[in-house]
């Protein structure tokens, strides 16, 4: 018990801690009401432009994988091992292997 006591903080201590979190918890209420009373954080042309950069990437990264299949299936039609054994001799990492997809449509 006496170790417990000793351990623990004292009232000073604990009243410098106690303002100390006030004025964190002060700062967070304001910020969040500044946040809060922000109509509008983005333009509609800055969310448009977003979602056709989106739209854009998203198109290349299915043509680009695409053409990669195709010519990885073309390789693998004469070579004598599986497809999982070409891609660890080649070190070749899919989106499959890291669990990744393509983000739906906006």
């Amino acid at each position: 018990e006496l170790k417990d006591l000793n351990s623990s903080m004292t009232t000073p201590e604990m009243a410098r801690e106690m303002e100390e979190l006030r004025k964190d918890c002060a700062s967070y209420t304001e910020k969040l009401e500044r946040i809060k009373s922000a109509t509008n954080h983005v333009t509609p042309e800055e969310k448009e432009r977003v979602c056709s950069q989106q739209k854009l990437y998203c198109k290349e990264w299915r043509r680009r994988k695409r053409m990669a299949t195709e010519l990885l299936e073309a390789i693998l039609e004469g070579y004598p091992k599986s497809k999982k054994q070409f891609f660890e001799e080649v070190g070749i990492e899919t989106d499959e292997d890291h669990n990744v997809t393509l983000p739906a449509a906006v």
